[in-house]
């Protein structure tokens, strides 16, 4: 049975979970890892959900305020044995619920050209593409979305 945890950066879980992302990231990013590691330190996220599968950590994502209207969504990752079962969509709606009681308007967020099953996560939970922000502007690896909320 799979269940859902509003937790912190501070719980074990999650830090554990992100290595494996960072990991992950750093094959798929190849020479561009480190400018894109630069920007998803874990120290300020408290809005945080792991999804428990039998008692194991078997995803996570964040939220952090991006401006007074939008959070943006940081660190989701599923471990390679549950993907295809719908996690990723479970915590991206579990943030997307969070985002709305904290009383924001938007979520955005970006991801890897190199990620098409995030991609397509995003698309299939109906995130918009938009021209990349901040220091992802420029970067040709980057795809920027952006959800409504309200």
């Amino acid at each position: 049975m799979l269940k859902i945890e509003r937790t912190t950066h501070k719980n074990e879980h999650f830090t554990s979970l992100v290595a494996q992302l960072d990991a992950y990231l750093s094959h798929t990013d190849g020479d561009e890892h480190d400018f894109y590691h630069q920007y998803n330190g874990i120290e300020h996220l408290n809005q945080v959900v792991i999804a428990y599968s039998d008692n194991a950590a078997v995803g996570c994502g964040a939220i952090k305020e991006f401006d007074t209207d939008s959070v943006e969504v940081k660190r989701m990752y599923v471990s390679p044995k549950t993907r295809g079962q719908g996690v990723a969509t479970l915590l991206l709606k579990e943030l997307e619920k969070w985002a709305t009681e904290l009383g924001y308007k938007s979520c955005i967020l970006e991801t890897g050209k190199r990620q098409p099953e995030a991609i397509s996560l995003y698309t299939k939970n109906n995130y918009k593409t938009t021209p990349n922000y901040g220091q992802y502007e420029g970067m040709e690896n980057s795809v920027c979305f952006k959800k409504d909320l309200v």
